[in-house]
């Protein structure tokens, strides 16, 4: 196996490794493993995997959650399809700089997603650092924001266009969970910038130290939070990766965020993903 370092900050891309193997291989993994959390997204190239081993590859990382909006395929629970055809409206919350399932309790651990059709142009994906992100934060905000948590909801985004019986189900399902903003890689010990376009705001802000008249907490407050979900917006975090047939992507979903890019034409574009299941960040 060959790894090629595809920005300074992150993203690599392995060659000469085939994930079927590495799934029943301990050391391949294992090593495999490692570089995910050393790049934080790894990319291959002429990856003509069955469902069945893309699935048997991503459940060595853990197990595989289903999505509440999005559809997986019947004969491999865990695989989502996330199909675009030229009669469906854009998405509005792909082409958001986001962090998947930040919803839920507790978020994917990672991804493995795998390109079954794309456009001929267009359609790229981009991943930022986040670990990077918080690290590069002006000292007087990293003290600004330390102990702050924050609610993020799948009712204001996947629910949103939806009539408000099925929203509300939807929220009494996959009720807000509250995160820290800076939250602590369970893996590498990493302090993360976690709040991305699933955030709605700051649970603890409005405290005597912050805010003098109750004005400040929606300026202040909506101020910052702005300020912190544009970090992703930086070039020098992120790396961008163009999908052709059978083009893989493996991503760790606790420090990074990623925005698919609608630039296409109208066309067929057909994406298949596997989530692991995550622990409750902390």
């Amino acid at each position: 196996m060959r790894v090629e370092q595809l920005t300074c900050s992150i993203g690599a891309e392995l060659i000469g490794v085939n994930l079927a193997d590495a799934a029943y291989d301990d050391g391949l993994f294992a090593e495999i493993r490692q570089l995910l959390l050393q790049h934080k997204v790894l990319f291959l190239r002429d990856h003509d995997i069955s469902r069945a081993e893309h699935v048997a590859f991503a459940r060595r990382f853990g197990e595989l959650e289903d999505h509440p909006v999005a559809g997986s395929d019947p004969d491999h629970p865990g695989l989502v399809r996330i199909y675009k055809d030229p009669d469906q409206p854009n998405d509005r919350y792909e082409n958001a700089w986001h962090t998947d399932a930040t919803w839920r309790e507790a978020p994917p651990m990672g991804c493995v997603l795998r390109c079954v059709e794309c456009p001929p142009v267009g359609g790229d994906t981009m991943w930022a650092n986040m670990a990077l992100a918080y690290e590069k934060l002006p000292a007087d905000v990293k003290e600004r924001i330390e102990g702050l948590r924050a609610r993020h909801s799948i009712e204001w985004s996947f629910g949103a266009a939806m009539p408000i019986e099925k929203r509300l189900a939807l929220k009494a399902m996959y009720p807000d969970p509250e995160h820290p903003v800076v939250r602590t890689h369970p893996e590498t010990g990493e302090k993360i910038l976690f709040v991305n376009a699933f955030t709605t705001h700051f649970t603890n802000y409005h405290t005597p130290d912050r805010v003098r008249y109750g004005q400040d907490h929606s300026m202040g407050g909506s101020d910052l939070m702005r300020y912190l979900v544009s970090q992703a917006y930086n070039p020098e975090y992120q790396v961008r990766w163009r999908w052709k047939q059978n083009s893989m992507a493996i991503w760790d979903n606790r420090s990074t965020q990623h925005y698919a890019v609608m630039d296409y034409p109208p066309c067929v574009r057909k994406m298949e993903r596997a989530g692991i299941i995550g622990d409750k960040p902390f």
